[in-house]
């Protein structure tokens, strides 16, 4: 470690300890503009026989214990390098060396577990509905869903997933090592839109280290650390590919991908389910286009794919304006057949005349022969055979009806 990098590192340990409290805002603030500060504390924890580790560890954890939103997410970028000096260290089982580190780490772990009255804190998460939108998909484009039942009981209903409380922990053991690494993985995850471009380097390189070592793919890699194969769990690995999905969409392509695939790799060996299905949908909904953005400024963002919102009220749709409008529409062409046919309108066919009797039943309506009504087919030829009978009507009449007839089949045909 070079001198100039040592005396940032000291500087910093010695002003915060005369700080006041009114002052801890302010200075929280200034930390951003100092940058040889970051690079120098990286330093401190990948050498770990530095004499300037404890301090530095101490001194962070105080950052976290102050309960200042920015000092807290400055101790936190700085978790990845933290898990990957303890993992190496419990690798090649020298644990006199991470003392500090696993304080730090087990400090952090118990301060989040409860709240500010010290009472044990129940996280909740709720699980979206397929059939609502959000930010991942449109029910739209998934297809019909079945209206079971079933489904209609469960329409607007939210499924909501509790994790605690958590038991306090005052040491690492082979039982619930990966258990505290998780959660403070998931303290990580909630604050990633404020970690740096150095912090999200660093998570693709913990994920990739931890999940190569040991492995043929290590050789591959040309990885010369540890050859030591870490244990991990299933919910350990959902949790570095959540980080590994936001440092994708925000300029670390390269390193991303290559952490995507490690980690995947070995999911497969290990056979976890969780980490292939959340890792291989990352894989299939990162496209070409969205990857190539290399932009390392600007907003914090994760980029996904959102189909077009479609009109509730389809075009086709029947409503009471739409039947006004189709009324509307068959007057105008009754209108117009009766232009085109010379301004002559098509007369109205009457069989009332018929019968001069009107039956209870309405048979009235219909014409009848020999005292009884006909189907409807044979009305038109009834009708000619009644008007042209000479006994309902005069020769002069029947001429007539004769007439009206002949030019009813004519605008017919």
């Amino acid at each position: 470690m070079l001198a100039m990098d040592q005396g940032v590192v000291e500087e910093w340990l010695s002003e915060f300890k005369t700080l006041p409290d009114s002052a801890i805002s302010t200075y929280a603030a200034s930390l951003k503009d100092k940058g040889a500060l970051v690079p120098a504390l990286y330093k401190v924890i990948r050498e770990n026989y530095s004499d300037l580790l404890e301090p530095v560890c101490h001194q962070l954890f105080e950052f976290y214990r102050s309960g200042e939103p920015q000092l807290q997410r400055f101790t936190l970028q700085f978790l990845p390098e933290l898990l990957w000096s303890l993992l190496s260290v419990s690798a090649a089982r020298d644990p006199h060396t991470s003392g500090c580190i696993e304080a730090l780490l087990l400090g952090i772990y118990n301060l989040e577990i409860v709240d500010k009255d010290g009472q044990s804190k129940v996280l909740s998460f709720t699980v979206p509905s397929l059939s609502k939108p959000s930010v991942y998909h449109e029910p739209s484009a998934i297809g019909s869903m079945a209206l079971t039942e079933g489904a209609l009981a469960n329409h607007g209903l939210s499924r909501v997933v509790y994790s605690g409380p958590h038991l306090q922990r005052e040491t690492f053991t082979a039982q619930n090592r990966f258990e505290v690494l998780t959660f403070l993985l998931l303290c990580y995850n909630a604050a990633l839109s404020y970690m740096t471009s150095t912090s999200l380097q660093s998570l693709c390189q913990l994920s990739s280290r931890v999940c190569i070592c040991g492995y043929p793919r290590q050789q591959m890699r040309r990885y010369k650390g540890i050859s030591t194969r870490l244990t991990v769990t299933s919910e350990f690995l959902v949790q570095l590919i959540t980080g590994i999905h936001y440092a994708l969409c925000n300029g670390e392509v390269e390193l991303g991908s290559k952490a995507l695939d490690d980690v995947l790799y070995r999911a497969q060996l290990e056979l976890f389910p969780e980490a292939l299905l959340v890792g291989n949908a990352i894989k299939s909904s990162l496209h070409s286009a969205a990857l190539k953005s290399n932009n390392k400024e600007g907003a914090r963002s994760i980029q996904v794919e959102i189909t077009p919102t479609s009109s509730r009220i389809s075009r086709n749709a029947v409503t009471s304006l739409s039947i006004r409008g189709h009324r509307w529409k068959r007057h105008g062409e009754i209108v117009d057949s009766e232009a085109a046919l010379g301004g002559v309108a098509i007369p109205e066919i009457s069989v009332t005349g018929v019968s001069g009797e009107r039956m209870p039943n309405g048979d009235s309506l219909r014409p009848r022969v020999d005292g009884r009504a006909l189907p409807d087919g044979d009305m038109l030829g009834a009708a000619c055979e009644v008007s042209m009978d000479p006994r309902g009507h005069d020769s002069g009449t029947r001429g007539q009806e004769v007439r009206r007839q002949k030019s009813i089949r004519n605008v017919y045909l």
